[in-house]
C-alpha cells in the first residue's frame, strides 16, 4: 500500500514593517497567509567612524550595515528566502521609503518592483487596501532623504572636530540644531538688552442703575492717546468730574463667529501637548507612535487609534469627514456639524502626502477607551480626538458689544461678549475664552464713575523660548520638518547647550561659546533663510524637480570654502574656571567652578594631580528639620527629577520630594512644605492633616 506524502507547506507572503509592535497588529489584520517582521528602524546608514562620503564620485554614500543589527539582518533574509513575495511596508515618509529601499537592497529586491505598501493608519480596512495597490519604491523620495543625511553628515562630521579641538570635546553642531541654538540665544540677548519703558493705564467702574462694568480709559476728544508717565496721567483726571455722568456713545453691537481650528499637524500637537499637558515634545512623539502603531482593544483585537503622527498636513479624508458628520449629528444635533466638507490650507512649504493627525474612528471616543488606555495616553488621544472633531463643527457664536463712556472729552471704552452659540467650543477650546458680559447698552444712556485706578507698568521683555514655542519657530521659519523637532530639541539639551528652567529653553555659557562660533565663521549654517531654502531643495528633489547630487553640490562647495578658513583663522578658545572660594579638602589646593558635560561642578584646581570633584549644590534658606544643623539642598536624581536633602548626608539622611519651609505645622509640629499643583502653590504638612496658601513673601522667592 504506497504512503502518502506529506502536503508542501504553502509559502506565506512576507511583509516588512519598522516596528515589532506594528508587526504584531499588521499580521493578525493579514491572516494566516502572511508573515509580518520588522527592520525596527534602519538596516543600513553611513559609518560612525568616518565621514562615509565619497566627495570625487558625485557624493556616493558608503552605507554599512548597522552595528547590533546582524541578527535582524539575518532574519530577514531567511524569511524573505522561504516566501513566496516580499512587501516592504515600512511608514510613509521619507525615513521609512529610505528603510524600504535599504532592505530592498540588503535582500536583493528589485526596486523597480511593484513591492512597496503604505498606509496612513494602521486599521484593518486600511491595510488591507494598500495591499491591493502596491507601487515601485519612490527613488525620488529616497534620494531626498539621502540629501538630507549627506548634507547633515557632512555638516555635522566637519565642524564636530572643530568643537572638539578649539572648545572642548563631546560637542556637535548640527543644520537645524544650530539654527534652533540662535533663537534661543538671540532671544536671550532680545531679553539681555531689552530697556523696560513706563506707561500708565487708567481703568475704571461705571454703575448704570444697579449694574456695574468695568473700562480702560482710551482717549481724549476721539483720538486715542497714550499715557506714557503720570503727569499724563493727572491731566486726564484733572479733566474728569466726579460729580458729573457720563454720557454712553459709538455703541458698536455685532455677532461674531470664531471658526475652530485646524485638526493637528506635527507640530501643532506637539506644542498643544507641551501648553495643555506639559508633555516634553520626545514624550509626546513616543504616545503618538503607540496610539498609532495600535492598541489592545481586547475583543476588537489591536487597532491603531491616530493616523500617521509625522505631518505637516492638514487634510482630512472625506470618508473620515462624513464619519465625523454622523458623529456630530447622533450626538448633539446637525447645528453642531459643518455643512460641507471643511478645508484648511496647508502653509506654503507643508508636505501633502498624508492626511492631519486624527483618530482613525471618532467612534472610539476617549472615555470608551480610558480602562485600555495609560494616563498618558488617554490625555494624548483625548486631545487628538477632541482636536479633530472640532475642526469639523460649527463655528462659536459671540454677541459683542463695544461702547465709549464719555464726559468734557475724555473717553473710557468698554468691551463685552456673550457666547450665543457654543459650535465646537463644545468639544474643544483652545483659547479658552471667557464671556464678559455688559448691562444692557445705548447710545445716550447715562453712567456715573463708580471708581478708577490708574496704575504704573513697564513693557516687558520677550519670553524665553518654551519647547512650543520653539518648535512653533522653527515651523514658521521653515526650518526642519515634523520628524526634526523633539529630537533636535533632545541634542540641543544633551550637549548642555541649552538647560529648562521650569518650562523656559535657557541658554548655557557653552551653548554661547558655540554658537558665537558657528554665527561668526559658518554665517549660512545658523541663516535662517538659507537653511529653509535647503528644505525646500529637498521638497523639489522629492517632487522630481531637482537633482539630489546637484543640490548637495551648490550647498558643498561655499561651506568648504569657510571650512578651510575657519580651520585657520579659529583659535582656541578657553573656557575660564571661576574661582570656587574654598579649598580642596584633599590637597588643599584651590577649588573652581569647571563646565562640564551636564553643567558646572566643583573641581580641584590641581587636575589632573588631584581628581577631586564636588557637585554644586543649592542651598534654599533652610535647615534641616531632622538633624538641624545641615542646610536643605536642591539635588537632582538619577532620572533628573528634583529633590531635597540635607547637606550633612550621609550622616544624615533627610530627604524630601516637596520643598521644605522654615515653618511647622500648628497641628502636630511636623515641617511644612510647598507643592505646586496646576494652577497654584500651596503650603501643606506632609502628614495631610493642614494646608494653607503661601504667604506673598513666600510667593516671592519662587
Amino acid at each position: 500500500m504506497p504512503t502518502k506524502s506529506k502536503p508542501k507547506k504553502r509559502k506565506k507572503t512576507l511583509v516588512i514593517v519598522e516596528s515589532p509592535a506594528k508587526a504584531k497588529t499588521i499580521e493578525k489584520y493579514l491572516g494566516r497567509n502572511y508573515r509580518v517582521i520588522a527592520s525596527k528602524g534602519h538596516i543600513r546608514d553611513l559609518p560612525k567612524s568616518q565621514m562615509g562620503i565619497d566627495f570625487e564620485n558625485h557624493y556616493e554614500p558608503k552605507y554599512i550595515s548597522i552595528r547590533g543589527k546582524g541578527d535582524t539582518i539575518k532574519e530577514l533574509k531567511a524569511e524573505a528566502k522561504k516566501a513566496k513575495e516580499v512587501y516592504l511596508a515600512s511608514d510613509p515618509d521619507r525615513e521609512g521609503e529610505a528603510i524600504a529601499w535599504h532592505v530592498a537592497h540588503a535582500l536583493n529586491l528589485d526596486d523597480t518592483a511593484k513591492n512597496r505598501v503604505t498606509f496612513n493608519e494602521v486599521t484593518k480596512d486600511a491595510v488591507k487596501n494598500s495591499f491591493k495597490h502596491p507601487r515601485a519604491i519612490n527613488m525620488d523620495t529616497v534620494n531626498a532623504q539621502q540629501a538630507r543625511r549627506i548634507l547633515d553628515r557632512i555638516v555635522g562630521y566637519s565642524l564636530s572636530p572643530i568643537l572638539w579641538d578649539k572648545v572642548k570635546k563631546g560637542l556637535s553642531a548640527g543644520r537645524v540644531q544650530s539654527v534652533a541654538l540662535k533663537l534661543v540665544i538671540d532671544r536671550e540677548k532680545a531679553i539681555n538688552n531689552f530697556k523696560p519703558e513706563e506707561y500708565w493705564t487708567i481703568d475704571a467702574e461705571f454703575k448704570k442703575k444697579t449694574k456695574m462694568f468695568k473700562a480702560q480709559f482710551w482717549g481724549i476728544n476721539g483720538k486715542k492717546q497714550d499715557l506714557p508717565n503720570n503727569d499724563a496721567v493727572k491731566n486726564v483726571l484733572a479733566k474728569i468730574d466726579k460729580k458729573q455722568e457720563f454720557n454712553i456713545n459709538n455703541v458698536v453691537k455685532r455677532e461674531r463667529r470664531r471658526q475652530p481650528a485646524a485638526p493637528f499637524t506635527t507640530s501643532t500637537m506637539q506644542q498643544e501637548a507641551n501648553k495643555r499637558l506639559s508633555y516634553r515634545t520626545r514624550r509626546t512623539m513616543s504616545i503618538a507612535q503607540q496610539l498609532y502603531e495600535g492598541i489592545s482593544l481586547g475583543k476588537e483585537g489591536t487597532v491603531g487609534l491616530i493616523t500617521y503622527m509625522r505631518t505637516d498636513s492638514k487634510r482630512i479624508s472625506p470618508i473620515a469627514q462624513a464619519e465625523a458628520s454622523k458623529f456630530l449629528n447622533e450626538k448633539y444635533g446637525a447645528q453642531y456639524a459643518a455643512k460641507g466638507a471643511r478645508h484648511f490650507k496647508n502653509q506654503e512649504d507643508a508636505q501633502d502626502a498624508h492626511e492631519a493627525i486624527r483618530p482613525t474612528s471618532v467612534y472610539r471616543t476617549p472615555e470608551s477607551l480610558k480602562a485600555v488606555l495609560t494616563t498618558e495616553q488617554y490625555r494624548l488621544y483625548k486631545l487628538i480626538w477632541s482636536r479633530f472633531l472640532a475642526s469639523e463643527m460649527t463655528p462659536a457664536v459671540y454677541d459683542t458689544v463695544r461702547a465709549d463712556a464719555e464726559q468734557n472729552g475724555v473717553i473710557f471704552r468698554t468691551t463685552g461678549s456673550k457666547m450665543k452659540f457654543a459650535g465646537f467650543t463644545k468639544v474643544y477650546d483652545n483659547q479658552q475664552e471667557k464671556s464678559s458680559e455688559l448691562p444692557e447698552l445705548e447710545n445716550g444712556d447715562i453712567v456715573k464713575l463708580a471708581k478708577s485706578d490708574n496704575k504704573q507698568h513697564f513693557t516687558l521683555p520677550p519670553a524665553r523660548y518654551t519647547e512650543a514655542s520653539l518648535v512653533h519657530a522653527l515651523e514658521e521659519n521653515g526650518v526642519g520638518r515634523p520628524s526634526t523637532y523633539a529630537p533636535t530639541i533632545d541634542t540641543l539639551q544633551r550637549r548642555y547647550y541649552v538647560k529648562l528652567e521650569a518650562k523656559s529653553i535657557v541658554p548655557t555659557e557653552l551653548g554661547e561659546i558655540v554658537d558665537d562660533l558657528i554665527e561668526k565663521f559658518f554665517p549660512d549654517i545658523v541663516n535662517i533663510d538659507f537653511t529653509a531654502q535647503l528644505e525646500n531643495d529637498l521638497d523639489s528633489i522629492e517632487a522630481g524637480q531637482k537633482n539630489w547630487v546637484k543640490v548637495v553640490d551648490e550647498y558643498y562647495h561655499p561651506f568648504k570654502k569657510e571650512l578651510d578658513k575657519a580651520d585657520a583663522d579659529i583659535k582656541k578658545v578657553q573656557i575660564k574656571d571661576e574661582p570656587a572660594g574654598f579649598n580642596c579638602d584633599i590637597c588643599g589646593a584651590p577649588m573652581v567652578i569647571k563646565m562640564g558635560r551636564y553643567g558646572k561642578f566643583y573641581a580641584c584646581s590641581r587636575f589632573p594631580e588631584c581628581r577631586n570633584t564636588k557637585a554644586i549644590v543649592k542651598k534654599i534658606g533652610v535647615l534641616c528639620p531632622k538633624c538641624g544643623k545641615g542646610d536643605v539642598v536642591e539635588k537632582k536624581s538619577k532620572r533628573n527629577r528634583k529633590f531635597y536633602g540635607c547637606s550633612r548626608y550621609p550622616e544624615c539622611d533627610f530627604v524630601s520630594w516637596d520643598k521644605p519651609i522654615s515653618r511647622q505645622c500648628p497641628n502636630d509640629g511636623h515641617f511644612l512644605v510647598e507643592k505646586r499643583s496646576k494652577h497654584n502653590l500651596v503650603v501643606l504638612c506632609p502628614n495631610g492633616d493642614y494646608s494653607e496658601e503661601p504667604r506673598e513673601e513666600e510667593k516671592e522667592n519662587q
